[in-house]
């Protein structure tokens, strides 16, 4: 398909999505195999990564399947224009982007244990969200759709069983199991649920009933999901020699969707001086432990200067007063003026786009910080929440003066490895709100927010960013044009021995 043609032919297309999208959900067995522009590649991607980061968020306030779960969650799908209601006459685009958008995904969040573990959680967790919403006979049409031949018992074997399936099934009354549909299900598929004994065992096949069928069916979807990501990651090399999509990828799984900080308002308005005080009251902890090693130490390592400096020019701190700062510490230490002006005056301007290639450098989003450069010995930059001993932390929060039920919290969420949430559970109880009311993803961000609960400026808000693009990624790199189009078959299955179904 040609996007650059005229309108007839995506008309065409909607009228033959019902052959291609028969189904809202699917297991994402085949790649796209169509031209995609880079513009939408890149559009996709950015909305279906929004998408499952509000599945995290939700998962962690929220408990799964409740009423406002589910209702916060439709509303997302329905803003980001995702399939939200099954077979609805008119969602073939939709469906498309649903389709395409995984997989563009799929190719940035194959590249390392942590992001596919990730990317497989939130994936199973709209899909679980997706499957229980359908009835009991698009629950069929389903099971046919994705090749799965599990048939339901009829009424009368339902009705001479009933006795032993309301015993089998726990919390289902006489009147659910009259009314919900029992599949019968090999054994060797319904293991998660024999083991907690929670179904009836009938003539070599378990009598699943159909609001426990999502276990059966995410055990099936996370084994094909995780194979393919173990198959798209042995192609990825293929993949980033394209020279269309290698910043694409590379941006995506580190990407922060939202307002890059380059260019404040307020930049002159923070003196030197409210710095010690401003990293207590309104620093995220990862800032906030680098400033006290800074003025402990007297010193920065690379990464820690990159991180904090850029953070510092995010919050307002003007070229002359990031290098006055920096000097006073530093010749506090073991770094004379002269060295300081020959060895580090320089990288401070750089930052600022006054040398080199004068890049305007934007702060480090917290996606950017937890996934690259980790910290070794003797550094201080990086997640502290996702790169610190959990003892270590939990005296740091103790000497934040934060109480133990919230330190508690706090190290749950990182042990699930909700790092950002944990940021964000640090930031109500320092800030003593017992619910932000958005997420946080970057620490100019929660720098911004801070200030604004702390001087009464505006009530704390929905934090919906204008999206605009990839963070990082600069508009040279779509080379519109000579690469307007792009062959979505070919860069999602670039091997030839590699078969389409493992991607």
């Amino acid at each position: 398909m040609e996007f650059s043609s005229a309108r007839g032919r995506r008309r065409a297309a909607r009228a033959g999505g019902r052959g291609r999208y028969p189904h809202s959900l699917q297991f994402y067995l085949a790649p796209p195999a169509e031209s995609v522009s880079l513009a939408e590649f890149e559009s996709f991607a950015v909305d279906r990564l929004r998408l499952l980061k509000v599945v995290e968020n939700l998962g962690v306030k929220y408990l799964k399947g409740t009423d406002d779960y589910k209702s916060k969650l439709e509303y997302e799908l329905r803003k980001l224009k995702f399939p939200f209601k099954a077979l609805a006459e008119d969602d073939y685009d939709a469906r498309r982007k649903d389709h395409i958008s995984h997989f563009i995904l799929r190719l940035a969040y194959c590249q390392s244990e942590d992001l596919r573990r990730w990317f497989i959680q939130q994936e199973m967790d709209l899909f679980r969200y997706r499957f229980n919403e359908l009835s009991d006979s698009l629950v069929q049409q389903f099971l046919e759709y994705v090749n799965l031949l599990y048939e339901p018992i009829s009424e009368e074997v339902k009705e001479r069983l009933k006795d032993e399936l309301l015993m089998s099934t726990p919390g289902l009354s006489a009147e659910k199991v009259k009314e919900q549909a029992f599949y019968k299900i090999p054994l060797q598929d319904a293991q998660d649920l024999i083991r907690v004994r929670r179904v009836l065992l009938n003539y070599g096949f378990a009598l699943v009933p159909h609001q426990d069928m999502v276990v059966i069916i995410l055990n099936n979807y996370r084994t094909k999901l995780s194979k393919a990501l173990a198959l798209t990651a042995r192609s990825l090399p293929a993949v980033q020699s394209d020279e269309r999509l290698q910043p694409l990828l590379n941006h995506l799984s580190h990407s922060y969707i939202g307002p890059d900080y380059s260019a404040q308002k307020n930049t002159g308005k923070i003196s030197l001086e409210q710095i010690d005080t401003l990293s207590v009251k309104s620093y995220p902890i990862c800032m906030r432990q680098l400033h006290k090693a800074l003025r402990e130490n007297h010193h920065l390592r690379h990464g820690g200067r990159m991180q904090y400096g850029l953070f510092l020019k995010g919050i307002g701190l003007t070229l002359e007063q990031a290098l006055e700062f920096w000097k006073s510490e530093f010749i506090r230490g073991k770094i004379d003026a002269d060295k300081f002006d020959k060895g580090y005056a320089y990288s401070i301007r750089h930052n600022y786009g006054k040398e080199g290639k004068r890049t305007d450098y934007t702060p480090f989003s917290c996606m950017k910080i937890i996934l690259s450069n980790p910290p070794s010995q003797g550094d201080y930059h990086g997640c502290p929440f996702r790169h610190s001993d959990p003892e270590l932390l939990k005296q740091k929060l103790q000497s934040y003066k934060i109480s133990s039920t919230g330190i508690s919290q706090i190290l749950e969420l990182v042990k699930g490895m909700h790092y950002q949430l944990a940021c964000q559970k640090y930031f109500e109880l320092t800030h003593d709100v017992d619910d932000i009311g958005f997420p946080l993803n970057h620490p100019n961000q929660y720098f911004v927010e801070s200030q604004k609960l702390l001087n009464g400026d505006s009530p704390v808000y929905q934090f919906l960013p204008a999206l605009s693009g990839i963070h990082g990624l600069k508009k040279g790199h779509l080379k519109e044009g000579k690469y307007h189009t792009l062959e979505m078959k070919t860069a999602l299955c670039p091997l030839p021995q590699l078969p389409s179904s493992c991607l």
